[in-house]
């Protein structure tokens, strides 16, 4: 899947390689508890992620689904090891295998799947 590829860049030590994973004429928004983000361009999309505050966040995928052009993951999102707030992301993936759309929605005050408590901290 595109969009975990996508993901696991995003989560990584250079964040910026998830750029070969979009198209130049990429469209995004991404909803946020302060607000919301969105761009029509890669380059809207570069700007977006040199501005994220460098963390170590990962992207914990629960659930993936694929329906022809159309790819869309929920989770959890952990930083330093705790997680932070659930996310659903979709994308509408191109024929060269790029992202031609996405949409996040993250939120910190609800889950749709319960997440697996942290290892140490059963009763």
């Amino acid at each position: 899947m595109v969009l975990l590829e996508y993901m696991a860049r995003m989560d990584g030590q250079n964040p910026e390689k998830a750029l070969e994973y979009v198209e130049p004429d990429f469209r995004f928004l991404i909803a946020l508890p302060g607000g919301q983000v969105s761009g029509q361009s890669k380059e809207d999309f570069a700007r977006y992620i040199t501005g994220r505050a460098a963390v170590e966040r990962v992207h914990n995928v629960l659930r993936s689904a694929v329906d022809g052009n159309v790819e869309m993951v929920y989770g959890v999102v952990t930083e330093s090891g705790r997680p932070t707030g659930a996310f659903h992301s979709a994308a509408v993936v191109s024929a060269n295998g790029r992202m031609l759309r996405y949409q996040s929605f993250f939120t910190t005050s609800f889950e749709l799947l319960d997440w697996p408590a942290a290892p140490g901290s059963e009763g």
